[in-house]
């Protein structure tokens, strides 16, 4: 009986100290969670209560320098002074293509003009110039002594003293007679202090005249028409190069 008690009694402190152990084990479980628990929740308080005094600090840092701000706005003026400049690019360069092509149209106008210009100038082109005058081969009288006949109409009256009713007057040194000589010195692209004037005869009318000219010692001649118009002078219309000097 005795042996059966103590087996008993033993067994209940057995019983007790596991039970005193899980209990102890289950506290000691629901201390590790809590306190896990707890540490997690402090580190998130920790990390959101440390990110907004960050912020104040660049913020308080921020503040007083402005170089920042300063700098995102300088980096924004610039974004727009490159986009205005690239808009700006654009524009220029669609202004520069039709710059280009209006260039090539007025070199190709000048082109075509410079043509037709020098289709007028080219000797080719029966055509030649005289001092400042341009003059034009034009068919002559069958004279076989011409070698070139040739007018202008750039030709102008040379003026003249004269008034009321003009009277062609053959007298050498005569006002009729210098204003004569100086458009056939006109005609001939001659200068009139040097003209040698061979002969000065009437024209077939009284207002027409005609003058056989040479300059100095130069042995080509021509032969100068000439006709009056009225308060304006004596102005050549026609100049014929001979081949000769017949009035020598």
């Amino acid at each position: 009986m005795g042996s059966r008690y103590n087996q008993r009694d033993q067994k209940r402190k057995v019983n007790k100290i596991y039970n005193i152990a899980i209990t102890v084990v289950s506290i000691l479980i629901v201390i590790v969670a809590v306190s896990i628990f707890l540490s997690d929740d402090g580190s998130d308080t920790e990390k959101a209560t440390t990110e907004p005094k960050q912020t104040d600090q660049k913020k308080k840092v921020d503040k007083p320098t402005g170089k920042e701000e300063d700098t995102d706005l300088t980096k924004e003026d610039e974004d727009e002074d490159s986009k205005a400049i690239e808009e700006g690019t654009e524009e220029n360069t669609e202004d520069g293509t039709d710059t280009d092509e209006n260039t090539d149209t007025n070199k190709d106008t000048n082109k075509d003009t410079n043509k037709d210009t020098n289709k007028d100038t080219n000797p080719d082109a029966d055509t030649e110039k005289t001092g400042d005058a341009e003059l034009v081969e034009v068919e002559g009288s069958g004279d076989g002594n011409v070698a070139t006949t040739y007018t202008s109409e750039s030709w102008k009256p040379v003026g003249t003293e004269q008034s009321g009713k003009h009277t062609t007057s053959f007298q050498k040194n005569s006002v009729d007679w210098n204003e004569m000589s100086k458009a056939i010195a006109h005609g001939a692209g001659i200068d009139q202090g040097n003209m040698r004037l061979w002969w000065l005869q009437n024209g077939g009318s009284s207002n027409t005249a005609i003058g056989t000219v040479s300059e100095g010692d130069n042995p080509k001649t021509f032969r100068v028409y000439i006709e009056w118009v009225d308060g304006s002078g004596w102005k050549p219309v026609k100049v014929e190069e001979l081949k000769t000097n017949d009035k020598k």
